[in-house]
């Protein structure tokens, strides 16, 4: 290969991966909205092998079975949550399953087959609240031959209220919409390696303090607008009271 072709194709390769365009394979992925009143909007997107592997569902793992929508809403169903109606996709020669969950208690989700393999504490512990969550074991269910290739990943991500006081995702980083994320390749997963989970955040969800600020902001500017009106009054009635005196 002529050295400038090789290099044309080492910088699309480098253009590709900054654009995103090269992304990681997430197998299994729980996303959580966390509100202060302990609510809890979920997202789970999985593929139908994961789900069978690591939540022992039990769903035909064959990329041209049909997938029962129904069947996959009934294995989300609990006491106190609301389940939508899955969407389903295709990646990588495998079927794959979207389905949001919303619950009244974050608390409550180990109640739901799925998410019993994780704890989950939610507290509010003087002038701040803490969340935690343990992912344990998972069911290894045999899926045999999938497609699989070893670089698959598992995610579990918090979309957080208020401004978070510390945090142990591997990362060290929040994203930007107070978002973090605890990665894992699905291997480990499957060898029931704990996923650890600890938040700690300020009382105040980020739209109270935003409109606070933005209160303050606004009476500060009054004030001010208000401090230099009575300025130019002043200065425009001094010299008239100078003229006035004998």
């Amino acid at each position: 290969m002529a050295l400038p072709t090789a290099a044309l194709l080492l910088a699309l390769l480098a253009s590709a991966c900054g654009s995103g365009i090269l992304k990681e394979h997430y197998e299994y992925e729980e996303e959580l909205y966390l509100s202060l009143d302990g609510s809890a909007q979920l997202n789970v997107n999985a593929s139908v092998a994961a789900l069978v592997a690591l939540r022992g569902a039990d769903f035909d793992v064959n990329p041209r079975a049909r997938v029962d929508r129904a069947a996959v809403r009934a294995l989300f169903a609990g006491t106190g949550v609301k389940v939508s109606t899955p969407t389903l996709s295709r990646r990588e020669g495998r079927r794959f399953v979207h389905v949001r969950i919303d619950v009244d208690d974050v608390r409550q989700l180990p109640h739901v087959a799925p998410f019993s393999w994780s704890t989950y504490r939610f507290d509010r512990e003087g002038d701040r609240f803490t969340y935690r969550q343990v992912v344990g074991e998972p069911a290894l269910k045999p899926v045999g031959e999938v497609g699989w290739t070893g670089g698959e990943l598992v995610a579990f991500r918090l979309h957080l209220p208020s401004k978070i006081d510390f945090h142990n995702a591997p990362s060290r980083e929040v994203e930007r919409g107070n978002i973090l994320e605890w990665t894992q390749p699905l291997a480990a997963r499957l060898r029931g390696e704990a996923v650890n989970v600890e938040v700690h955040m300020q009382p105040e969800t980020i739209l109270y303090t935003t409109l606070l600020l933005f209160g303050s902001t606004l009476v500060a500017a009054a004030v001010a607008f208000a401090a230099v009106i009575w300025w130019v009054a002043r200065r425009g009635r001094d010299p008239e009271l100078a003229e006035s005196r004998p």
